[in-house]
């Protein structure tokens, strides 16, 4: 039997604005598979061998993270969501700069001995990443993974250096709550109701700095690494990101299972970057499924970040999710032995305005990375 708060029952509750939830969801669940996916699956992962280690990390976040179990772990809780600047595009880039540069201070390495900066956002032609690469003489790789751009750019980082291309590589992204409202969603200035099934931007940047074994005395290393596919079960609905970004993240992380040989219990933690509530239990509900049992394992960085209230919001996302959490909380834990093994799956909605507008339903994508201690 399905654990409590199955899927069905979970979707047949709640609304969208048009009076009834987006069914094609519950229509495609269980889904069939289709002719191709019953051959052989190619391995979407990729091994480390020589284990690149995580060397230090950089944090900063808003007043309303800071209120949550990230906020004793982050190295600069603000005041102020603005960072003394005058938009908040640029108050998100100077969060960004700050991450970076924290770790940089934290791994006691020179900006010189930087070999590779790769990063991205959730805004237009990804500025604020770009801007802060502006502010380093340090090659720059943009990427956009929307909200799971913390995994991918830590897996892209972690494949630099293991393959002896880099000895000290950064990995950052953030977001800023007001930033990424205007621009995915209404104008602030409107004061648009949020529907309960919605998540809140998460104001903050998270930087980690990715070494050679040969170069750091850090013992949390990074050892694989499973690239996901894009998923889309038809989802429209720009407020209701966890049920689009769920199907995503099952797919990943029964991927990565299904390569290595593992099953779940071989980590102590299995972290999704933002699902929240709703999507957390959707993704339980469809790896369920698959004969893979999460309730024991699994964490969502969107319901940990802030103090969720079901009937209001469903916690927090955005790509300075997972990268506050895991920068700060996560990698804390490991470092103090707490966490040994973890799979970090950080998820991400590759919606537009534009495609959204065109009435385009919301494909995503998931990427794991494999982090243990050694």
């Amino acid at each position: 039997m399905p654990p409590k708060g199955s899927l069905g029952g979970l979707l047949s509750t709640k609304l969208t604005d048009e009076g009834r939830y987006n069914n094609r969801l519950l229509t495609l669940f269980p889904r069939k598979l289709k002719k191709d996916e019953k051959m052989q699956q190619k391995s979407q992962t990729i091994y480390f061998p020589n284990l690149p280690r995580v060397s230090a990390s950089g944090t900063v976040a808003g007043p309303k993270e800071c209120a949550g179990v990230a906020g004793k772990y982050v190295d600069l809780a603000l005041d102020d969501d603005m960072f003394g600047e005058s938009t908040y595009e640029k108050a998100e880039c100077k969060m960004l700069r700050y991450a970076v540069n924290k770790a940089i201070e934290n791994g006691r390495i020179s900006e010189s001995e930087l070999d590779l900066f790769i990063s991205g956002d959730l805004l237009n032609q990804i500025i604020s990443a770009s801007f802060a690469a502006r502010d380093l003489s340090v090659p720059f790789l943009g990427v956009y993974g929307a909200c799971s751009t913390m995994a991918e750019s830590l897996a892209l980082a972690a494949l630099a250096v293991d393959a002896g291309h880099a000895n000290h590589v950064i990995a950052a992204t953030g977001s800023h709550f007001s930033s990424a409202e205007r621009q995915y969603r209404y104008p602030l200035e409107l004061g648009t109701t949020r529907p309960p099934q919605s998540q809140w931007t998460v104001t903050g940047a998270g930087a980690t700095l990715v070494s050679a074994a040969k170069h750091s005395e850090s013992r949390v290393a990074i050892t694989a690494a499973t690239f996901g596919r894009v998923v889309d079960f038809g989802i429209t609905d720009v407020n209701n990101m966890g049920a689009a970004m769920a199907p995503a993240a099952s797919d990943t992380i029964a991927a990565h299972l299904r390569d290595t040989g593992r099953k779940s219990s071989y980590y102590d933690l299995i972290v999704t970057g933002d699902l929240g509530a709703l999507g957390s239990r959707i993704l339980k509900d469809l790896l369920w499924e698959k004969g893979i049992d999460l309730h024991e394992t699994h964490v969502d960085c969107g319901e940990i970040v802030y103090k969720v209230i079901e009937d209001e919001f469903q916690g927090g996302s955005g790509a300075g999710c997972s990268a506050v959490v895991l920068n700060s909380y996560l990698l804390e834990k490991m470092r103090r032995r707490e966490i040994k093994k973890m799979l970090f799956a950080a998820t991400g909605a590759l919606l537009s305005t534009v495609s959204s507008g065109q009435g385009e339903s919301i494909p995503c994508i998931s990427h794991a990375v494999s982090i243990e201690l050694v």
